[in-house]
């Protein structure tokens, strides 16, 4: 093989690689959980109400509103991670005194459209002014619970909204900082489509922050976690979870009572 020869395979591999990321990384960051789904079960004595909001022209999100026993009450607004179909949080042991809004993302459950960054930025703010203006929920009282992905849609709707506090479950500082830490060998920032960059935001936001981290996550390292923790301007709490890594934070016991004192502080 002559020397143009290799100077064009190595140019096919040198480009080809991040090309193919580049043209892939939607289907590497964002994986919905689509189709029909059945109406989550919810615990006992709550009662669940279907959720749809027009966000754009031809395109609604669809979800579900857990309600508390009581009105006005405070609303949790969820935010999931980039492979979740939220349905299933509605059995998790969230405090019965507040309502939970559960919403699909675009292309998630049964909600229309395709995911990207800008979209669920955009969505977000739609779902939270609609639910904002209910007359069953308590506007003073609204906290926004993000994980994993998630994460990065609950800061960016800090910064632009009121709201009474954030609880963010393995936040990260940027998919920028994340990309480039698992994939050193390639351009990630001259690359990437959907930046998140929520430690740009976090100076700006003056809300109280619980972040919950596992010690031995090593999707997002707790040092992604920690660079967000330390630009926020707000009151904050950090606790790391000993043992858990990132798809198993739920089923501690160090995971609920933090959320439940939280709350409690919030809601008073």
């Amino acid at each position: 093989m002559d020397v143009i020869a290799w100077l064009v395979l190595g140019a096919v591999l040198l480009l080809g690689v991040p090309g193919a990321l580049y043209l892939g990384q939607d289907a590497m960051l964002f994986l919905p959980q689509s189709g029909p789904v059945r109406p989550p079960h919810a615990r006992a004595g709550r009662a669940v109400e279907p959720l749809s909001v027009q966000v754009a022209e031809g395109v609604v999100v669809r979800g579900w509103l857990v309600r508390a026993p009581r009105t006005p009450a405070p609303l949790l607004i969820y935010y999931g991670g980039n492979a979740e179909e939220v349905s299933w949080q509605a059995a998790e042991p969230w405090p019965e005194d507040w309502s939970l809004a559960l919403v699909n993302y675009r292309g998630y459950g049964e909600s229309d459209g395709k995911p990207s960054e800008q979209a669920l930025f955009a969505d977000a703010e739609h779902v939270f002014d609609e639910l904002a203006a209910r007359p069953e929920v308590d506007r003073a009282r609204v906290v926004l619970v993000g994980r994993s992905l998630g994460s990065g849609v609950a800061v960016h709707v800090a910064s632009r909204r009121e709201i009474a506090g954030t609880v963010l479950i393995s936040p990260f500082d940027s998919m920028a900082a994340l990309g480039e830490r698992h994939y050193p060998f390639l351009p990630v920032r001259l690359m990437l489509k959907h930046p998140f960059d929520s430690l740009a935001r976090a100076p700006a936001i003056t809300v109280p922050m619980l972040a919950i981290v596992g010690e031995r996550d090593a999707i997002i390292p707790p040092e992604h976690s920690r660079r967000l923790f330390e630009a926020w301007a707000g009151p904050k709490r950090w606790v790391a979870v000993p043992g858990a890594g990132h798809n198993d934070l739920g089923p501690q016991a160090d995971f609920w009572r933090p959320i439940e004192a939280f709350l409690l502080a919030r809601a008073r």
